[in-house]
C-alpha cells in the first residue's frame, strides 16, 4: 500500500470515472487503474463497483476512502512540518473567495501578497459559500474568504474585517431625504436583492427579518451584480444595500445616493476560513496578515452589529 495508491483511490471516489480521475491526477488511465487494482488485490476486497455507471464506491470502500483521506492529510502534514521548520513559505496554495467579496478585496491585497511572498503560487477560485465549504472539507481548497459566522464542523474561522452595509438610495425614493438610515426604515419589498445563493442577499433578508423566498409584483431579478442593482435603483425601481468596500470606487454622482446607518451599523463579518487540519498554515497566516493590514485603513468603522449571512 502506498500514498500514491491512496491518492488515486480518492480521485476515483471523487470523479466516479477512471479516465477523469487519471486526468486530474496527471497520470495515464492504465497506470491509475493498475495501481487501484493492485491495492484491491492486496486488501482482497473491492473498493469500487465498476459495473455501475457512474462508478460507485462499495460499502467497505466508503470506509477505506474515509481512512485514505486521513492518511493522505497526515502525509501532507509531514511536508508542512518540514516547511515550517525551515521557515519556508512557498508552493501551490488554492484560495476560494465568494463573488460579493472577490471584485473589491482581491485587487487590494493580491499585488502586495505576491510581491512579499514570490515563492507562493496562489491559485484563486471564485465560488459560492456552499461550494467553498465542500471544497475545504474535500481538500480542494487550502483556505477561503467568506462571510461568517458559518458554524461548520471541521472549519476554522479567523475574522479579517467587519464590513458595514451601506444604503444606495436615489433622491426620488421614499428614504431619499434621510441623512442616515436605521434598520427600522427598511422595507424589504422595495430593496433590490442579489439572486438566490449569494450570502449577502441572505444577510440583507436576515437584517430585514424577511422570508428567504420573495416574489416581486412586476418582475423577478436574478443577478449577481451590484452594478446592476445600482442601475435599476437609478431607474426608480427601488433602493439597494451595498457592502462598504463596493462603495469606494463609485463615481461621485452615485456616491451622492449613499446613505450610512446610524451606529451600530449593520455589518458582515468577513473571515479567512480553513480546515481544522491546518495544512499549509504558514501560508494561511501570511495571507491573513497581508489582508488585515491592507483592509484596516480602508474600513474605519468601529461600532458595528454583525449580521449572519445564514440567519443563525
Amino acid at each position: 500500500m502506498t500514498i500514491t495508491q491512496l491518492r488515486y483511490v480518492l480521485a476515483v471516489a471523487e470523479y466516479k470515472n477512471f479516465t477523469l480521475a487519471a486526468e486530474k491526477s496527471f497520470v495515464t488511465q492504465p497506470t491509475l487503474s493498475m495501481q487501484v487494482q493492485k491495492l484491491e488485490d492486496e486488501l482482497d476486497i473491492q473498493i469500487f463497483d465498476r459495473g455501475k455507471k457512474p462508478i460507485s464506491v462499495t460499502d467497505v470502500g466508503e470506509k477505506i476512502v474515509a481512512q485514505a483521506k486521513n492518511i493522505v492529510n497526515e502525509a501532507n502534514r509531514i511536508k508542512d512540518i518540514v516547511d515550517q521548520e525551515k521557515g519556508f513559505i512557498g508552493g501551490d496554495f488554492t484560495l476560494g473567495i465568494i463573488p460579493t467579496i472577490m471584485p473589491t478585496l482581491l485587487p487590494m491585497f493580491l499585488k502586495t501578497f505576491i510581491t512579499k511572498y514570490p515563492k507562493v503560487n496562489l491559485i484563486i477560485k471564485e465560488q459560492n459559500t456552499e461550494n467553498l465549504i465542500e471544497n475545504l472539507k474535500d481538500g480542494h481548497l487550502d483556505a477561503a474568504i467568506a462571510a461568517t459566522p458559518l458554524e461548520e464542523d471541521d472549519i476554522i474561522e479567523r475574522p479579517l474585517y467587519y464590513e458595514p452595509f451601506v444604503g444606495y438610495v436615489p433622491k426620488n425614493h421614499r428614504l431619499g431625504t434621510y441623512d442616515t438610515l436605521e434598520v427600522e426604515d427598511l422595507d424589504v419589498t422595495d430593496i433590490l436583492l442579489l439572486q438566490d445563493g449569494h450570502c449577502f442577499r441572505e444577510g440583507v433578508l436576515n437584517l430585514c427579518k424577511a422570508p428567504k423566498k420573495l416574489g416581486g409584483d412586476h418582475f423577478q431579478l436574478q443577478s449577481g451584480s451590484f452594478e446592476t442593482l445600482i442601475n435599476l435603483s437609478n431607474e426608480g425601481l427601488g433602493m439597494t444595500l451595498l457592502p462598504f468596500l463596493n462603495t469606494l470606487e463609485l463615481e461621485d454622482e452615485k456616491k451622492e445616493n449613499l446613505k450610512y446607518f446610524k451606529e451600530p451599523s449593520p455589518a458582515r463579518e468577513v473571515s479567512l476560513i480553513y480546515h481544522k487540519s491546518e495544512l499549509k498554515i504558514q501560508i494561511t497566516e501570511a495571507l491573513r496578515d497581508v489582508i488585515s493590514s491592507v483592509v484596516r485603513g480602508a474600513i474605519a468603522f468601529q461600532d458595528v452589529k454583525i449580521i449572519s449571512p445564514l440567519g443563525k
